[in-house]
């Protein structure tokens, strides 16, 4: 137990604390040995993937549903034994720093995203291997926007003409011997994180029941696995408005404010997706109640910190003989 600490991290290449595509990605190896040590290999390596995974019941049987997306997998050893076995590379005693350099490949990556059923990670993983009984691992995550202004453009190229018209649509639901008519106006299509919207809800209450309209974000994420699909859905309450009494009529305004610490929309990740709409409803009185849905383009906000906290695992100690696993 001559290794006293172990661990990986990185320095910051701007005021986020995130990465993109050709970024260089430098940082250092640090091991705290209690006395000179013989080693076998010390590598570090930069990785980048999506991975999704969920299980079904089929009968009496449980199905997982799994699969992932590579991107990049970069590696440096920074010591290895001349003769790969006889532990003839030597960690000094006390502290030492060893340096690396990454470039991260210049290609459309999607940008770090944890979901219900699946998750795009970007991380960074020291190894080191005293023998094949005796292996130190210490992993850090680190935070990755993509360079892609859009995205989402993948799913329709009309989207991004849309983001800043105006949107409306109507809805009629009949109760009893008298209607609702529910017609919904949005600002437009497009907001940044952080961004507020207007929105205007016309009421026309033709029934004998008082209506209440109430506002709702939808998130919609989804995962794919060979030929299967999964979908996660979260209703965010947005808030209520006035209350429309029988037989009478309102238009009412609201402004909404998209949560800042909401992922953006993104569609370039082939097994996982994120979208939004707006819902609009009229509360419980109603049989059928009527809601309307307009379509939501969440884009980063240019000066929105990152929020994900980098995931760090320190000094981890394996008795395997098993190298690390390449993604």
């Amino acid at each position: 137990m001559s290794i006293k600490l172990f661990s990986v991290e990185y320095d910051k290449v701007n005021e986020r604390g995130t990465f993109s595509p050709g970024d260089v990605l430098s940082g250092r190896v640090t091991v705290v040995a209690s006395k000179e040590t013989k080693v076998k290999c010390l590598m570090v390596s930069a990785k980048g993937k999506a991975e999704v995974k969920w299980f079904d019941r089929d009968g009496q049987m449980t199905v997982l549903h799994r699969d992932e997306e590579k991107y990049f997998y970069l590696e440096h050893i920074i010591l290895q034994d001349k003769n790969r076995g006889d532990g003839s590379e030597i960690v000094h005693q006390g502290r030492n720093r060893y340096p690396f350099t990454f470039e991260i490949p210049n290609i459309e990556m999607p940008s770090s995203y944890d979901g219900k059923w699946g998750r795009i990670a970007y991380d960074l993983q020291a190894q080191l291997t005293l023998s094949i009984w005796s292996i130190h691992k210490s992993k850090i995550e680190f935070p990755f926007l993509t360079k892609s202004e859009f995205p989402f453009a993948s799913k329709s190229e009309m989207l991004i003409i849309g983001l800043q018209e105006r949107q409306c649509a109507t809805k009629i639901s009949f109760h009893g011997s008298g209607k609702v008519t529910l017609r919904v106006t949005s600002e437009k299509m497009g907001l940044t994180q952080g961004e507020t919207m207007q929105v205007w809800v016309e009421v026309t209450n033709s029934s004998n029941r008082t209506v209440t309209p109430k506002f709702f974000l939808c998130e919609k994420q989804m995962f794919v696995a060979q030929s299967e699909a999964i979908v996660h859905t979260n209703d965010i309450p947005f808030g209520t408005g006035e209350s429309v009494s029988a037989r009478s009529s309102r238009t009412i305004s609201n402004v909404l404010r998209i949560p800042p610490q909401l992922s953006p929309t993104f569609f370039n990740c082939s097994i996982i997706k994120l979208e939004y709409t707006l819902k609009f409803t009229l509360g419980e009185p109603l049989r059928r109640d009527p809601d309307i849905k307009l379509p939501l383009v969440i884009l980063l906000a240019s000066s929105q910190p990152y929020h994900q906290k980098p995931k760090i695992v320190h000094g981890i100690d394996f008795a395997t003989s098993n190298s690390a696993n390449a993604i």
